[in-house]
């Protein structure tokens, strides 16, 4: 398949990024797309049809409108829309030359992504068997954007390296993935698995850590030049984290069980977080001689703890247990981007841009298991008879299930989500490679001028010198003990 995409490359010549038929051809197309397939399949739900809603009303005795589960569910549904949109988006802008694409290319794969996961997410969880329609609510929206989460997570590894096509293309597969994987889990293995650990994490770390090792450019060297930050671009991904940081409680407890579990979801996303700063801080001031912190360590590492509660948030992991799951969690994240990610692209030649195998994919994974342990663990002593049913939805089909026999099919449930991963992103890897996306040259990678109109920068306002942070993640070839800072004359 290499051989024939290379013959391929040969013969349609050197990369063209001319994306001006294809970009739009396909933002055009697939809108039109949306549009009938909405059309044909998509409703209102029972809470949000104005006729349906005055007759649930009546029938189950509802005497006021602040019952309607928007006025529960919409403030975490707002929480978890500026992870998606602010902070992913500005995560990505640390890139010196590359933010309006960290920014803007994560607004569009977001904002087709969710549109996308709304139909599968449907046809799969809440096509009626009688009309063959999806109704939509809030929680629908909740859900559509932990889709996007996956495609996003993945961009992470490919950014500056591919087109907006190649993204589009990128969102299309792994929102239809992520729908088959997350009905696997979820309805068939029967996981718990609220803040998608493995679900988004796992899978979309996996996936987009497959499509960039097929995707894999021995001359990449030749944009070393851009691939870094500056003072002023790591600022601006330090804003994408503190948002991240914030509002991951609400995006671990957002579609958790009314009352205690998410109330406890909540508390255990905030204490894993925490804890998952300091050790982050920790191992970063350790790396260096003088103990100097590297932003790259900061701006990822210490949002492992969140990724890592995602299953185990609802559970009675224990306040403490919390704690212990973030410490862990930010010493594994900074040893990754210390030393795992530049044995990746050295031995296996994987080039993961913004590290998210230290920060989604092994987290992921992490958190997937940890969830099977504590389930495993569960017992009436601690959540009770009544609680265990509830926390673990034991009923129908599940009712004679033990947690010792929940906690095996959690494990498996992770297994499934790496899978899926690896899988999907291998073939879509391949099929990215055909060069007809527009996709840039070797030489020609994470810069904003190859897909956006860049406003000329005025000669006087720049004030030399400019403090360049050049050792961005894996480009450290200064010894440890020098600065991070080099001073660059203009």
């Amino acid at each position: 398949m290499g051989n024939l995409c290379e013959c391929l490359g040969n013969f349609f010549g050197r990369k063209n990024t001319n994306v001006r038929v294809s970009l739009p051809a396909v933002c055009f197309l697939w809108q039109i797309a949306m549009i009938v397939l909405f059309g044909i399949f998509v409703r209102y739900d029972e809470e949000s049809d104005v006729k349906k809603w005055l007759e649930l009303k009546e029938s189950d005795n509802i005497t006021s409108d602040i019952e309607n589960d928007f006025y529960f569910r919409y403030p975490s549904f707002q929480d978890v829309h500026v992870m998606i949109f602010v902070g992913f988006g500005f995560l990505m802008t640390f890139l010196k030359r590359y933010s309006f694409s960290g920014v803007g290319f994560s607004f569009l794969i977001a904002a087709f992504g969710l549109q996308w996961a709304l139909l599968m997410q449907g046809w799969f969880h809440s096509l009626d068997p009688v009309t063959a329609t999806i109704s939509i609510g809030v929680e629908s929206m909740i859900n559509a954007d932990f889709c996007c989460a996956g495609s996003l997570i993945a961009m992470g590894a490919l950014l500056g390296k591919v087109s907006p096509v190649q993204l589009m293309i990128v969102t299309l597969f792994g929102v239809t993935l992520f729908a088959v994987e997350e009905y696997i889990i979820l309805d068939l293995l029967h996981c718990r698995d609220a803040g998608g650990s493995m679900v988004i994490h796992a899978f979309g770390g996996y996936y987009g850590l497959a499509i960039s090792w097929v995707l894999y450019r021995p001359k990449l060297h030749q944009s070393k030049r851009l691939n870094g930050s500056v003072y002023h671009s790591d600022m601006f991904a330090m804003i994408g984290t503190l948002f991240l940081w914030m509002f991951w409680p609400s995006f671990n407890s957002a579609i958790t069980d009314h009352g205690d579990g998410q109330h406890r979801a909540a508390i255990n996303t905030y204490l894993a977080l925490a804890s998952s700063v300091l050790t982050a801080v920790a191992i970063s001031s350790m790396s260096q001689k003088k103990g100097k912190l590297d932003m790259v360590h900061i701006q990822n590492a210490t949002l492992a703890g969140g990724v890592a509660m995602g299953t185990a948030a609802e559970f009675m992991i224990t306040p403490y247990g919390s704690l212990i799951v973030g410490f862990c969690c930010g010493i594994i994240s900074t040893f990754g981007y210390l030393f795992v990610t530049p044995f990746l692209e050295k031995t296996l030649k994987l080039q993961d841009t913004c590290g998210i195998h230290n920060l989604h994919a092994v987290p992921g994974m992490l958190g997937g298991f940890i969830g099977a342990i504590v389930a495993a663990l569960a017992n009436e002593d601690v959540y009770g008879k009544e609680g265990l049913k509830s926390v673990f939805d034991f009923e129908g089909d599940f009712a004679n299930r033990t947690p010792g026999t929940q906690g095996g099919f959690q494990a498996a449930g992770t297994c499934v989500a790496i899978a899926f991963g690896l899988v999907g992103g291998g073939v879509v890897g391949l099929i990215l490679r055909f060069p007809i996306w527009g996709d840039p040259a070797d030489d020609n990678c994470f810069d904003d001028e190859v897909y956006w109109e860049v406003p000329e920068e005025d000669e006087e306002e720049i004030i030399p010198p400019v403090l360049e942070y050049n050792n961005h993640m894996i480009h450290k070839h200064q010894d440890i003990s020098e600065s991070n800072f080099s001073v660059e004359q203009s």
